[in-house]
């Protein structure tokens, strides 16, 4: 059986998506599956063990794109895969399962896309307090024999997970001994930045934490890292602790990271603390303790999925009559569900992170 799983767009989306593949592979260990990506979350899915190719959607613009998705839906379509599995639901990637050919294609309930399926799933609310890996599990559900036992059925028994990289892991380490961080230090891997203003932690609240944490334990050194277009958040959030701490403010560095590397630097911290992207996804994959900080979205709908065992803590400004949001418009104009966060709740979790 040749499987085709098409899931575009953010890193986070597809780091949820790997439970789902552990799976696949377990009740299909003959079948042929191709993963179709786009290149910002390549990384995540390059070289898992249970994929048999992975195709990398380009990410071009106006008539490039156009040229772009007819060479790829051509060779989706010779490769004759018997069904197509659309993980995102998207108008680009409900397009690409379509044109796929594949004899049985399914896909989520969305207006005026459903047609493109021969299968259809219903969608879970966005809003909805349930996890975003279950709500994809339910796409199996057209496949009877694949989930026609309870261990089948449930999730829970597969973790998120991401191959290593030597290479990477590799460019870190020299990295991090430029930085004069070695095996003697407790690194604690910060990550500043989110896809949008609703999931950014303020930069002093941040740059407060790193403070506590630095004055408590002179041998924790932290990198602060950001997404590649927010460097400045970075910039600032150590420049400020750097200003506080003062000569110890050398434990403070901060740098850019791609996908790999950014696993391969939190396999090597004590702790990892960050928002709700998809860096905090990453940082799921590994054994390091996380310390996740959400704001418009759900613990329950987006916490790391990963093996019990690991520490993971979810930090959030409690029950708000505006919380979760659609992270169109803050209405009440103050982002309260981030503010809202004290400091001191996240030292006292990173604290308990390095316990564990």
């Amino acid at each position: 059986m040749k499987i085709l799983l098409v899931r575009l767009r953010l890193i986070g989306d597809v780091v949820f998506t790997t439970p789902l593949l552990r799976a696949l592979r377990r009740r299909c260990p003959d079948a042929h599956l191709t993963y179709v990506v786009e290149p910002l979350a390549a990384d995540v899915v390059a070289g898992n063990p249970h994929l048999t190719d992975v195709i990398v959607a380009p990410k071009s613009r106006g008539l490039g794109r156009l040229r772009d998705d007819l060479a790829l839906a051509g060779r989706l379509r010779r490769e004759r895969f018997d069904v197509a599995i659309d993980l995102h639901g998207g108008p680009r990637s409900s397009w690409l399962t379509l044109a796929s050919g594949a004899p049985r294609r399914i896909g989520y309930r969305i207006a005026g896309r459903s047609w493109m399926y021969t299968d259809v799933v219903p969608r879970s609310p966005d809003l909805l307090p349930r996890h975003s890996v279950v709500n994809q599990w339910d796409l199996l559900r057209p496949l009877g024999a694949m989930t026609d036992d309870a261990a089948a059925c449930d999730p829970r028994r597969d973790c998120t997970e991401m191959p290593d990289d030597a290479q990477a892991a590799a460019r870190v380490a020299r990295r991090l001994a430029d930085a004069g961080i070695t095996g003697a230090h407790r690194l604690v891997v910060i990550h500043v930045s989110a896809g949008n203003p609703f999931r950014r932690w303020p930069p002093e609240s941040f740059a407060g934490t790193i403070v506590a944490l630095a004055r408590r334990d002179p041998a924790r050194r932290f990198m602060i890292i950001s997404g590649p277009s927010d460097a400045a958040a970075a910039e600032t959030v150590a420049a400020q602790a750097r200003a506080a701490l003062g000569p110890a403010g050398a434990a403070v560095v901060h740098g850019a990271f791609d996908v790999a590397e950014l696993r391969a630097l939190t396999q090597r911290a004590a702790v990892y603390i960050g928002g709700d992207s998809g860096p905090l996804h990453i940082a799921s994959t590994t054994a390091t303790p996380v310390v996740a900080l959400f704001g418009p979205t759900l613990p329950e709908r987006s916490m790391p999925w990963r093996d019990r065992r690991w520490f993971a803590e979810a930090i959030d400004a409690g029950p708000l009559p505006c919380r979760p949001c659609h992270q169109r418009v803050c209405v009440p104009g103050d982002f309260r569900c981030l503010t809202g966060i004290p400091v001191e709740r996240v030292i006292d979790a990173t604290e308990r992170a390095f316990a564990a």
